[in-house]
């Protein structure tokens, strides 16, 4: 295993803990924003006052938040008036190995029937087992080299 695979393997790592971690949580009818404010029991104008802001400021920002509108900056901003820290983090649904290995079943897929069509026009066309065994087989050696043109279409 080389150097490439190691660092690789690492960031999978980090970002599959923060997935498990994380899996519960969903994100609140209305807004994190909105639920960590009423969890202090804290108004609208008490935040604006906070920020220095205006109570429709904040009012604002709270919907904009879940019409996805609203800046991380801001968000940390006014976590932070309230004495919170906002985090963020981009998760895979299941695990990155998961995601990894569905692309490069796809690529192999993609290899496989366009060697198969010339092959076929020289009538040496692969058996239904031949081709699965050779998707399985470029599939490994896709996830196992770390190709760099794995996210390439085409």
């Amino acid at each position: 295993m080389g150097i490439k695979q190691v660092v690789s393997i690492q960031y999978q790592q980090i970002v599959d803990r923060a997935a498990k971690s994380i899996r519960e949580i969903s994100i609140p009818r209305e807004g994190w924003l909105c639920t960590a404010r009423k969890a202090l029991n804290m108004s609208g104008a008490q935040l604006a006052w906070r920020l220095g802001v205006s109570r429709a400021q904040v009012s604002k920002t709270e919907k904009n938040e879940l019409s996805g509108s609203v800046t991380l900056k801001t968000i940390q901003k006014m976590a932070g008036a309230m004495g919170y820290r906002f985090v963020y983090a981009i998760v895979p649904e299941d695990t990155v190995d998961d995601i990894i290995a569905a692309r490069a079943k796809e690529k192999a897929i993609n290899i496989v029937n366009v060697t198969n069509k010339h092959m076929a026009l020289e009538g040496q066309s692969l058996s239904k087992v031949q081709i699965e065994f050779e998707i399985k087989r470029i599939q490994q050696d896709l996830k196992n080299e770390l190709a760099t043109d794995l996210w390439n279409d085409g």
